[in-house]
Protein backbone atom coordinates (compact mmCIF):
# COMPACT_ATOMS: atom_id res chain seq x y z
CA UNK A 1 0.00 0.00 0.00
CA UNK A 2 1.38 3.40 -1.01
CA UNK A 3 1.35 6.25 1.43
CA UNK A 4 0.24 9.48 -0.08
CA UNK A 5 1.70 12.45 1.72
CA UNK A 6 -0.76 15.06 2.73
CA UNK A 7 -0.24 18.48 1.33
CA UNK A 8 -0.46 21.11 4.01
CA UNK A 9 -3.28 23.53 3.43
CA UNK A 10 -2.14 27.05 3.02
CA UNK A 11 -4.30 29.53 4.74
CA UNK A 12 -5.10 32.59 2.78
CA UNK A 13 -5.51 35.86 4.58
CA UNK A 14 -8.59 37.84 3.74
CA UNK A 15 -9.86 41.21 4.79
CA UNK A 16 -13.08 41.13 6.77
CA UNK A 17 -13.95 44.59 5.50
CA UNK A 18 -15.65 45.77 2.35
CA UNK A 19 -14.81 49.46 2.09
CA UNK A 20 -12.66 52.23 3.53
CA UNK A 21 -15.31 53.14 6.11
CA UNK A 22 -14.98 49.63 7.59
CA UNK A 23 -11.21 50.04 8.03
CA UNK A 24 -10.91 53.64 9.12
CA UNK A 25 -10.41 55.09 12.54
CA UNK A 26 -13.07 57.81 12.67
CA UNK A 27 -12.52 61.41 13.71
CA UNK A 28 -8.72 61.50 13.41
CA UNK A 29 -6.76 64.05 15.37
CA UNK A 30 -5.37 66.83 13.23
CA UNK A 31 -3.34 70.01 13.44
CA UNK A 32 -4.56 73.44 12.46
CA UNK A 33 -2.64 75.08 9.62
CA UNK A 34 -1.90 78.12 11.79
CA UNK A 35 -0.36 76.06 14.63
CA UNK A 36 3.28 76.96 15.28
CA UNK A 37 6.12 74.54 14.69
CA UNK A 38 6.84 74.29 18.45
CA UNK A 39 3.16 73.49 19.04
CA UNK A 40 3.33 70.78 16.38
CA UNK A 41 6.47 69.29 17.92
CA UNK A 42 4.86 69.20 21.35
CA UNK A 43 1.62 67.74 19.98
CA UNK A 44 3.28 65.02 17.88
CA UNK A 45 5.59 63.94 20.69
CA UNK A 46 2.82 64.00 23.30
CA UNK A 47 0.54 61.87 21.12
CA UNK A 48 3.35 59.64 19.83
CA UNK A 49 2.41 60.31 16.20
CA UNK A 50 4.90 60.39 13.35
CA UNK A 51 2.62 62.53 11.19
CA UNK A 52 -0.75 64.25 11.25
CA UNK A 53 -3.17 65.76 8.78
CA UNK A 54 -3.28 69.53 8.62
CA UNK A 55 -6.69 71.15 8.31
CA UNK A 56 -7.79 74.62 7.29
CA UNK A 57 -10.23 76.75 9.27
CA UNK A 58 -13.20 74.89 7.76
CA UNK A 59 -11.89 71.43 8.70
CA UNK A 60 -10.76 70.37 5.24
CA UNK A 61 -7.39 68.61 4.96
CA UNK A 62 -4.76 70.67 3.13
CA UNK A 63 -1.58 68.76 3.89
CA UNK A 64 0.33 66.48 6.20
CA UNK A 65 3.06 67.43 8.65
CA UNK A 66 5.54 64.77 9.69
CA UNK A 67 8.54 64.45 11.93
CA UNK A 68 10.65 64.56 8.78
CA UNK A 69 9.08 67.90 7.75
CA UNK A 70 9.97 69.30 11.15
CA UNK A 71 13.54 67.99 10.99
CA UNK A 72 14.04 69.54 7.55
CA UNK A 73 12.67 72.84 8.86
CA UNK A 74 15.01 72.75 11.87
CA UNK A 75 18.02 71.92 9.70
CA UNK A 76 17.27 74.84 7.39
CA UNK A 77 16.65 77.16 10.31
CA UNK A 78 19.96 76.23 11.95
CA UNK A 79 21.81 77.02 8.72
CA UNK A 80 20.11 80.38 8.38
CA UNK A 81 21.93 83.55 9.44
CA UNK A 82 18.79 84.41 11.43
CA UNK A 83 18.82 81.12 13.37
CA UNK A 84 18.99 82.95 16.69
CA UNK A 85 15.65 84.69 16.06
CA UNK A 86 12.24 83.43 17.08
CA UNK A 87 10.80 80.68 14.92
CA UNK A 88 7.49 82.05 13.71
CA UNK A 89 6.89 79.34 11.13
CA UNK A 90 3.51 77.67 11.08
CA UNK A 91 2.56 74.12 10.25
CA UNK A 92 1.26 75.40 6.88
CA UNK A 93 4.76 76.72 6.14
CA UNK A 94 6.49 73.36 6.58
CA UNK A 95 3.84 70.70 5.78
CA UNK A 96 3.77 68.51 2.73
CA UNK A 97 0.93 70.09 0.73
CA UNK A 98 -0.56 66.79 -0.43
CA UNK A 99 -3.24 64.65 1.15
CA UNK A 100 -3.62 61.11 -0.09
CA UNK A 101 -7.26 60.36 0.49
CA UNK A 102 -10.06 57.99 -0.36
CA UNK A 103 -13.84 58.16 -0.09
CA UNK A 104 -15.63 56.12 2.59
CA UNK A 105 -17.09 53.76 -0.03
CA UNK A 106 -13.70 52.98 -1.67
CA UNK A 107 -13.25 49.18 -1.88
CA UNK A 108 -10.62 47.72 0.47
CA UNK A 109 -8.67 46.30 -2.46
CA UNK A 110 -8.17 49.82 -3.78
CA UNK A 111 -7.25 51.11 -0.31
CA UNK A 112 -4.50 48.49 0.01
CA UNK A 113 -3.35 49.14 -3.55
CA UNK A 114 -3.09 52.88 -2.87
CA UNK A 115 -1.14 52.36 0.35
CA UNK A 116 1.35 50.22 -1.54
CA UNK A 117 1.52 52.23 -4.75
CA UNK A 118 1.89 55.56 -3.00
CA UNK A 119 4.29 54.02 -0.46
CA UNK A 120 2.52 55.74 2.44
CA UNK A 121 1.58 54.53 5.90
CA UNK A 122 -1.75 56.35 6.06
CA UNK A 123 -4.63 57.32 3.83
CA UNK A 124 -7.15 59.89 4.92
CA UNK A 125 -10.87 59.34 4.42
CA UNK A 126 -12.82 62.38 3.29
CA UNK A 127 -16.51 62.85 2.68
CA UNK A 128 -18.05 64.53 -0.38
CA UNK A 129 -17.40 68.08 0.94
CA UNK A 130 -14.33 67.04 1.44
CA UNK A 131 -14.09 67.05 5.23
CA UNK A 132 -11.70 64.76 7.05
CA UNK A 133 -13.71 61.94 8.61
CA UNK A 134 -11.20 59.15 9.15
CA UNK A 135 -7.73 57.74 8.73
CA UNK A 136 -6.61 54.31 7.56
CA UNK A 137 -3.15 53.12 8.54
CA UNK A 138 -1.34 49.98 7.48
CA UNK A 139 -1.96 48.84 11.06
CA UNK A 140 -5.74 49.21 10.54
CA UNK A 141 -5.53 46.95 7.48
CA UNK A 142 -3.53 44.34 9.38
CA UNK A 143 -6.09 44.33 12.22
CA UNK A 144 -8.80 43.35 9.73
CA UNK A 145 -6.89 40.45 8.17
CA UNK A 146 -7.86 36.93 9.14
CA UNK A 147 -7.42 33.43 7.76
Amino acid sequence: MAIIPTVPRTSRLVLDSVCAADLMTPNPMSLRAEATVPEAIAWLTEKGFSAAPVIDESGRPIGVVSRADILVHERERLHSPLAWSDDRATVADIMTPAVFSVAPHTPVELVVEQLLTLNVHQLYVVDEHPYLIGVISAHDVLRHLHS
